[in-house]
């Protein structure tokens, strides 16, 4: 480079090899190539003003690797709904990852039986593989079918999806807020209610339920395991930025996969994922949930943890 300060102005002269050098930069950033190390510390390519432009340009085209964690299989309609959104789609990069697997619960050979046993008030069905489990048993009473009442719309819709009809959904999708809305029938006895569950969910339902003056039947109908992951799922990990949650058992399921890891930020389908996640060492500030439970939702939150990671620069 040549400097010619001749009738009172500077012209810059590049040689072939710097012009070269800038080429190479500025093609590399558009492509996101890190350029630092090929840049020598005493070249006025390396200026904080040349590193810090080129920083940006690849941080506004590195995607932000996130990873879908429910069950193998289980994703395909966030995955569609994620789809619709091309301004998401175009920021990320995702990994399935499922972090549990469901298996058959000590309980579940007695749900048919029971089912038949009397003529229960409700049935009530938490989850979409809790819906799956009821499928399997309702020829018991497919002909003289009992009042279901379901938590959330993905439950709901897997229930009728299986022709099984549903007569309650409470206003929020969460356990607690159907044992608050759901109606006693009768006023002279206990309303029954059957509740086939998972080994692992809490006790809410029932806990609130009984102390309303609800009489509740809990099967535990299915278990729900961590998932084990190879090397390369393991080694795959270490590339996320946002992991989607839609369960405590998927949180945790991540953590025993990943050794603990809480430094990637959190997009949870709602409140009850988020809480564990809160429980299980996230700060608040990692963790993104909708209001309501749901598909929709739960995009958003993916989207606003993805938006988090790009303006904050965001990395492990």
């Amino acid at each position: 480079m040549t400097m010619d300060n001749s009738k009172g102005s500077t012209f810059v002269s590049l040689s072939p090899m710097v012009i070269t050098v800038l080429i190479f930069v500025i093609g590399s950033s558009l492509s996101d190539i890190g350029v630092a190390a090929f840049v020598p510390y005493n070249s006025f390519l390396s200026s904080k003003p040349i590193r810090a432009a080129t920083a940006i340009a690849a941080a506004e085209h590195t995607p932000i690797v996130i990873t879908l964690t429910r069950e193998d299989g289980k994703n395909e309609k966030l995955i569609k709904k994620m789809e619709e959104n091309s301004q998401l789609m175009e920021e990320i990069d995702v990994l399935e990852m499922p972090c549990i697997e469901h298996a058959v619960g000590p309980d579940y050979e007695q749900l048919s039986s029971t089912l038949l046993s009397e003529r229960w008030d409700f049935v009530a069905i938490t989850s979409p593989e809790a819906a799956n489990i009821l499928a399997s048993a309702w020829d018991a009473v497919r002909d003289n079918p009992l009042p279901v009442v379901a938590v959330g719309k993905a439950t709901e819709n897997r229930l009728k999806d299986s022709e099984i009809s549903v007569a309650f959904v409470p206003s929020k999708a969460t356990a607690k807020t159907l044992a608050k809305e759901l109606e006693s029938v009768h006023e002279t006895k206990k309303t029954s209610v059957l509740y086939p569950a998972s080994a692992k969910a809490k006790k809410t339902l029932e806990n609130d339920l009984m102390a309303r003056g609800f009489a509740v039947k809990r099967l535990n109908t299915y278990d729900t395991v961590t998932a084990t992951w190879t090397d390369e799922q393991k080694e795959s990990s270490n590339r996320v930025l946002v992991a989607c949650f839609a369960s405590p058992s998927a949180v945790k399921g991540w953590l025993k996969n990943t050794g603990g890891n809480t430094g990637v930020l959190a997009a949870c389908i709602g409140e009850t994922s988020a809480s564990a996640c809160e429980e299980l060492g996230w700060e608040e500030n990692q963790i993104f949930f909708p209001e309501s439970p749901g598909l929709e939702g739960w995009v958003e939150a993916i989207q606003k943890a993805t938006e988090f990671a790009k303006k904050s620069s965001y990395s492990l």
